[in-house]
């Protein structure tokens, strides 16, 4: 052990000299056990290091507060203190110099006791935790201090370090996962949410027979047709004929041009160009237009009508209402239905006489001039004309309502023919008999005139008629077999073969029935 300790000055004396300190005192003897000093560890390094002074146990022994913060004034030791040297601690300030009553040189302080809940050391008197800093507040009649400036420590500090980036990295990750959560419940809703079944994606072919099959087949060759004439303008449809660009459709589609209109045709891609009438005729009610400078077209293919069969199936393809390549579907109701269409001049000029095919597909205003098409795509009629039921006319093209299922085309092998003549020459031939019907019989059968109309004898001299054998007052029942009821289905008949073509006409004259062989002539009149 050291040596024992000297007598501390009495209180207020004066301090030794810095670099000279007096032995250390041992406490009074009060009775008891004597209080025992703690030897030093370790050998004090070389040079003097006055140690800190040893304080009486009790209640009122103060504790150590941490160097390097000043004490807070007013603040003096009570009771008797004792010194012992110590040696000097590793890491201690070497450049200290001590004030005169400061104790001397204070070494690192050894582990202290802290204040309840771990806020501090506790002053003397054991009133509460001394304020830390870099010294405590200096009072030059305060009992000295034991131990050095120390280092606060950094342990909470750190952790606290850790404990933000540890908060931001889970606000980012829940962000995160806020934010993907929300977008799929925003495109694929709530977990809760109804899910209805539905089929998936079907990206296969159609059947070349279908009706999408063949839609897919044909539209990309029709078009649609605007006409704007002086006082009129309308919307038909039509389809391609030839890589040359001549398109055919009807005739009162293009009829409102005039000779100053303008047309317009639009293909099913979009593509617009302007066309030109080549020929038309009222007569059949068919026109040809060309366009020009039109690469990629896809024309139709034609079928035969010859062959066609009642309910084979069809498919119509236009315009209705300005709708271009609307696509409708049906069936072949009937065929060699005798319809007229158009007389809007009153002079006859202008009607139309066909043998035409009969369908319930849906044929509207602004189909006419469309195909009508088989199960192979092939075109087999020309869409007309509809019986309305509100007005019950057989054309299309009279302000009448909408389809009721009664609809008209010609049939393609007449189209065919016309448009060939159309083409070639800018003008179609139309087979005739040579005779003057009597519009006006109510009988059955058509009736040749029995007088002259407008100059014209019943039956032209040295014409097809004549050269048969006809006469005036013939009432004609048959064609080739086919019942004639009327003039209208007389004409229709013979409408339907071509200049040349050889008829078998059964006839009633002075009430026997006879038949005749009759060589169809050409006229080039509508």
């Amino acid at each position: 052990m050291p040596p024992s300790a000297g007598p501390l000055p009495s209180y207020g004396a004066p301090a030794p000299a810095a670099g000279y300190p007096s032995p250390p005192q041992a406490p009074p003897h009060t009775g008891g056990e004597p209080p025992h000093l703690t030897a030093p560890a370790e050998a004090a390094p070389p040079g003097p290091a006055p140690g800190p002074s040893a304080e009486p146990d009790g209640p009122g022994r103060p504790l150590l507060a941490k160097s390097g913060a000043p004490q807070a004034s007013g603040t003096q030791a009570s009771g008797p203190q004792a010194s012992a040297p110590q040696p000097a601690p590793e890491g201690a300030d070497p450049g200290f110099v001590p004030v005169p009553g400061d104790g001397g040189p204070r070494p690192t302080a050894p582990p202290h006791t802290a204040a309840p809940g771990g806020h501090g050391p506790v002053p003397p008197g054991g009133h509460g935790p001394v304020p830390h800093g870099a010294w405590q507040q200096y009072d030059p009649w305060s009992a000295p201090l034991q131990g050095g400036p120390a280092a606060p420590p950094r342990g909470p500090r750190n952790r606290r370090g850790l404990l933000a980036v540890g908060a931001v990295a889970l606000a980012l990750l829940a962000g995160g996962v806020g934010g993907g959560v929300g977008a799929y419940v925003e495109r694929y809703g709530g977990i809760n949410d109804i899910k209805l079944p539905q089929a998936a994606d079907d990206a296969g072919g159609r059947r070349p027979d279908s009706v999408a099959g063949i839609a897919q087949a044909a539209l990309p060759g029709v078009v649609t047709i605007h006409v704007r004439g002086n006082a009129e303008q309308g919307t038909g449809t039509g389809f391609v004929l030839d890589r040359q660009g001549h398109i055919l459709t009807n005739n009162h589609v293009v009829e409102p041009a005039g000779t100053g209109g303008e047309i317009s045709v639009t293909f099913s891609g979009g593509q617009t160009a302007k066309a030109k009438v080549v020929g038309q005729d009222g007569g059949y009610d068919l026109a040809v237009v060309q366009v020009e400078g039109v690469t990629g077209l896809r024309p139709l293919p034609l079928g035969n009508s010859d062959s066609v069969r009642v309910g084979d199936p069809v498919v119509a393809i236009g315009a209705p209402f300005d709708l271009a390549n609307t696509v409708t579907s049906g069936i072949i109701s009937a065929k060699q239905r005798p319809i007229t269409a158009g007389g809007e001049k009153g002079d006859g000029s202008d009607v139309s006489y066909v043998d035409a095919l009969q369908t319930d597909a849906p044929i509207n205003p602004g189909n006419s001039g469309g195909p009508l098409v088989d199960a192979k795509a092939r075109v087999i009629g020309i869409n007309s004309a509809i019986r309305a039921a509100d007005t019950g006319s057989g054309s299309e093209s009279g302000g009448q309502g909408g389809s009721i299922g009664l609809g008209f085309a010609i049939p393609i092998n007449q189209a065919k023919r016309v448009a060939e003549e159309l083409i070639n020459t800018g003008r179609a031939t139309h087979p005739v008999i040579g005779v003057t019907l009597e519009m006006e019989y109510a009988g059955d059968g058509a009736r040749v005139s029995e007088h002259s109309k407008g100059g014209k004898q019943p039956v032209t001299p040295g014409g097809p008629g004549a050269k048969a054998g006809l006469r005036a007052g013939d009432v004609i029942t048959e064609v080739d077999g086919a019942a004639v009821h009327s003039g209208e289905e007389l004409i229709v008949k013979i409408r339907s073969h071509r200049p040349g073509d050889t008829l078998l006409l059964t006839l009633q004259r002075g009430g026997k029935q006879q038949s005749v062989r009759l060589r169809l002539g050409s006229s080039t009149a509508g």
